[in-house]
């Protein structure tokens, strides 16, 4: 699993070019004018011709499938255009950060994911927590990132992300089925694409009180025996050994030469010489 995924990142990194460039950016636009058509003529008749529905798409009309993104309301028009601007800031960072092409994978996944489960179970795929899987990422590969919550209470965001994880199990727990799992499917490609990388949200200090809370104590072993050399058959060296890589991460334990497709950067806040990879160069705990 480990292999493929170093392939799978070395594939996305060579073509980091390729897809549809400032994805989120036509999503936006496109719900932004599509709630204001519907404001200003007060007839749903773009969101009836662009939701999710399963009959209609039995029926041919297949756009629906990829199209109900673009039927996004947040319940007026402050809160709409707020998170879609939010959304599009998100998805320009990731877009950044992986390339044009693994972003497009991402947020495509979703899409594909959502609509597997809908035609097969029925239900109308929701949009809002396909947006979700957005700040989700984000905040796995930026958690130290500051959010302003009613732009006055700064909220850093792993604690948004915990928040929003809390809230997708309770919809689990308490929505009947299959209404329960929306929340589940429609993020399935952030579990997919980061993987044992969730963990990132969690602070450095929780984790390293949890590993010594209940990871497994080393046991004592008795002293080691070394074999003296034969007289005459050892030669002391004076050269260093030399490391396999270059660089490598203090955070995810990854080098140059295991993920070549990766860049290191060094931190100067750091008290020391501390090498991180670009997927934990900008959140990481600073060691003093």
């Amino acid at each position: 699993m480990t292999n493929f995924r170093q392939r799978f990142n070395r594939f996305c990194y060579h073509n980091r070019s390729k897809g549809i460039p400032n994805l989120m950016l036509y999503i936006s636009l496109g719900s932004a004018l599509v709630y204001l058509i519907t404001m200003i003529t007060g007839s749903p008749i773009l969101y009836s011709f662009l939701f999710f529905d399963k009959s209609l798409i039995l029926h041919g009309q297949v756009w629906r499938l990829i199209s109900y993104p673009l039927v996004y309301n947040a319940g007026n028009i402050f809160l709409t255009f707020i998170s879609l601007f939010c959304y599009y800031t998100l998805g320009r960072a990731m877009e950044n950060m992986w390339g044009t092409f693994r972003f497009n994978l991402y947020y495509f996944s979703g899409i594909i994911m959502m609509d597997i489960y809908c035609m097969i179970f029925g239900g109308v795929a929701n949009v809002t927590y396909l947006n979700l899987s957005l700040l989700l990422a984000y905040a796995t590969m930026f958690p130290q990132a500051q959010f302003l919550l009613f732009f006055i209470i700064p909220i850093k965001a792993w604690v948004l992300v915990l928040f929003d994880l809390v809230l997708c199990l309770l919809n689990l727990i308490t929505y009947p089925f299959p209404y329960n799992l929306f929340s589940v499917i429609s993020l399935a490609n952030y579990f997919l694409f980061f993987g044992k990388d969730i963990l990132n949200v969690i602070p450095m200090s929780w984790r390293a009180n949890a590993r010594r809370a209940f990871g497994k104590k080393p046991q004592s072993k008795g002293p080691k025996v070394v074999p003296f050399p034969k007289a005459g058959s050892y030669q002391a060296s004076t050269a260093t050994p030399k490391a396999p890589y270059t660089h490598k991460c203090t955070v995810c334990g990854r080098t140059d030469v295991s993920n070549p497709e990766l860049e290191f950067r060094y931190c100067s806040k750091c008290k020391g010489y501390y090498c991180y990879c670009s997927d934990h160069i900008n959140n990481h705990e600073h060691i003093t």
